[in-house]
């Protein structure tokens, strides 16, 4: 027996939002970030190394490297997709580019499944609100629509999803698989449950093939034990043995593939571990935390009873292994970017039985926290364009040395842009008009796009300068003359790619290279000073990276020339 639920919501609340506009509003999140910006350090540009190796026939496929060296994040599938549109692709286009192909089109997916998973959830009969005496309650059609609409708003608005999803990386396959996953599992129950079991294996392969073969078992076995308590279609029990099967095919191909690559923390965390897990945890899901906070203790009956809801219970056993892996493992923000699927969901049926006090506040805070997020990011470009004011071009030409920043009049009307519809969409949420439950998220999900269109447009060259190896590797290149291939001593797998990219130079490894220039890292200078190889050349020159001294490179010249 379901227990009564605590949403009570008009048909007139659940107008739709309407679908160009989110389109729209989806396009102006995931395209900018993915064109015309250099890769950033460190794993974005290692896995464009990796990329350039698979595709020109340098690394086999069944175990990606670069130069011979494994990668930094062990993985197959992201690896391969970009190799694959890198193999195909006209001669002569951009590897950078091409590389983020196919990862423009998993954040598009990460979109739609989360939405599509919401959605399935919110037909649930104990999702759906409380039935009037006289009727006009929300129809389950479109109630479940635009709590689809207001999670997908939610996911879009959380802080920690911008930068980590633009970037060609397995964390950003990984968050993708994680969607389908969701998408998968919350149609099980429906009429298309075989197809919906399908894509939850699928789902399952790709998160393992992806990097994360760890999490892809503590999920699918958080989707086999709520198959196993949901007893609400006849063929859960059918769906639960092929799961199982799957799930233990997919140990045995992990294991042979060699996937597993987690490092583990040290138990219990120390309270310095404590409380930076903490801010990151903070940040990283605003705003939808406190939402999915109020959605616990709202719906509290519902995922507290003798049978746990769908709606809340699914996403939280499914958010629950990266969840903990966060806690475990050193590598929490890349594992907790795949709960913000599962926080969307909590976060959107918070708005049924959301207080309109509570609703004026996240406004509120909302637009003061992006309008100044945004007013900052003017005031630092006019400053590096015009110098004025005065203090912050002074701190831009301290933190950012050598920068020449030039105005842009498309860069200039786009972002100008972006800002008047932010002002629209304010001046129309603080207006009269009907109540939509979606209403809450517009000046969220509207404001972290701002800020990233913004940081994508005005400050795209400042950020390449500084998150890029393109000047330094300019530099270096400038003080060669155009060498067929350079050895290298202690420099990183990224550092590496960027000089093979950026310098279209041919990198040896091999210990008898007969190069005519070596390039060593900062850290190993001194170690590399007392080598045996060290007599055999000459310095030339420290190439520094104006934002980092830790990544100057040092540039060394054979003193004999190279033997034919």
């Amino acid at each position: 027996m379901n227990t009564p639920s605590p949403a009570i919501v008009t048909q007139d609340a659940v107008r739709r939002l309407p679908r160009l506009a989110l389109i729209l509003f989806v396009l102006t999140y995931v395209l900018p970030g993915f064109w015309g910006r250099e890769p950033w350090k460190t794993i974005d540009m290692g896995s464009l190394g990796v990329m350039l190796d698979l595709a020109t026939g340098a690394s086999p496929w069944q175990a990606p490297t670069f130069l011979g060296l494994p990668p930094d994040a062990q993985a197959l599938l992201p690896y391969w997709l970009g190799a694959w549109v890198m193999a195909i692709a006209p001669a002569g286009w951009d590897a950078a580019t091409l590389s983020r192909l196919p990862f423009i089109l998993m954040l598009g997916l990460t979109m739609g499944a989360t939405w599509k998973a919401i959605e399935l959830l919110a037909r649930s009969p104990a999702a759906q609100p409380v039935a009037f005496a006289f009727g006009g309650e929300a129809r389950p059609d479109d109630y479940a629509r635009v709590m689809a609409d207001a999670g997908l708003l939610a996911l879009m608005s959380c802080l920690g999803l911008a930068q980590a999803s633009h970037e060609v990386t397995p964390m950003a396959a990984q968050l993708c698989m994680s969607s389908l996953l969701f998408c998968g599992v919350a149609g099980l129950h429906t009429h298309r449950g075989a197809t919906h079991l399908a894509l939850t294996l699928l789902a399952l392969l790709s998160l393992s093939l992806s990097g994360a073969p760890t999490l892809a078992l503590l999920m699918g076995v958080g989707a086999l034990a709520w198959l196993i308590l949901d007893k609400q279609h006849p063929n859960s029990t059918v769906h639960a043995l092929i799961l199982a099967l799957g799930l233990a095919l997919l140990l045995v191909l992990s294991q042979h593939l060699q996937l597993w690559q987690f490092t583990w923390r040290s138990l219990p965390p120390t309270a310095k571990q404590t409380a930076t897990l903490l801010r990151l945890w903070v940040w990283f899901t605003w705003p939808a935390w406190p939402l999915v906070l109020w959605t616990l203790w709202a719906w509290r009956q519902a995922w507290w009873g003798r049978r746990p809801s769908r709606h809340i219970a699914l996403p939280l056993l499914l958010m629950l292994a990266p969840a903990l892996a966060a806690i475990v493992t050193v590598q929490e923000e890349r594992v907790l970017l795949l709960t913000l699927p599962y926080f969307a969901a909590l976060a959107a049926f918070a708005l049924p039985t959301l207080r309109r006090s509570v609703s004026a506040f996240i406004d509120w805070f909302t637009l003061l926290f992006f309008s100044g997020s945004a007013l900052l990011i003017w005031i630092i470009w006019c400053a590096g364009v015009s110098g004025w004011p005065t203090q912050p071009a002074a701190n831009l030409r301290r933190l950012l040395p050598g920068l020449d920043l030039v105005f842009s009049w498309p860069i200039f009307a786009l972002a100008l842009a972006a800002t008047g519809t932010w002002v629209a969409l304010v001046a129309w949420r603080v207006g009269r008009h009907r109540s939509a439950l979606w209403k809450s998220l517009v000046l969220p999900a509207s404001g972290a796009t701002l800020c990233w269109l913004l940081l994508m447009t005005l400050w795209l060259p400042m950020l390449d300068f500084a998150r890029s190896y393109a000047p330094l590797v300019r530099n270096v290149v400038a003080l060669m003359s155009q060498p067929e291939c350079i050895q290298v001593h202690g420099l990183s797998k990224a550092q590496m790619a960027a000089l093979r990219h950026h310098g279209q130079m041919r990198i040896d490894l091999s210990g008898d290279s007969r190069c005519e220039w070596l390039v060593v890292g900062m850290r190993a200078k001194e170690a590399f000073e007392s080598t045996d190889q060290a007599p055999s050349w000459r310095w030339v020159q420290t190439v520094r990276r104006p934002t980092d001294q830790y990544e100057n490179l040092v540039l060394y010249r054979r003193l004999t020339e190279p033997q034919p």
